[in-house]
């Protein structure tokens, strides 16, 4: 679980996310959903991050879907 969690630290901070103990898995769930691919399979997860990585505007989508969808954590 969350094996790209360092490479997104600064999409996380734009995000205004906090990552913790406590919220690590919702926050990759979360990661999942948004990109389509079922939980726990980190690598085609990961693989579609750093698609969406590539191109600005959809990062920022990315991003402002990360941060909706765990403003309540």
């Amino acid at each position: 679980m969350t094996c790209y969690f360092r490479h997104l630290r600064a999409v996380f901070e734009e995000a205004g996310i906090s990552v913790t103990k406590e919220n690590r898995k919702k926050i990759d769930e979360t990661i999942h959903d948004i990109v389509g691919v079922d939980y726990k399979n980190c690598s085609e997860t990961w693989k579609q991050v750093k698609d969406i990585m590539k191109d600005d505007e959809s990062r920022e989508a990315f991003i402002l879907k990360l941060r909706n969808s765990t403003s309540n954590l």
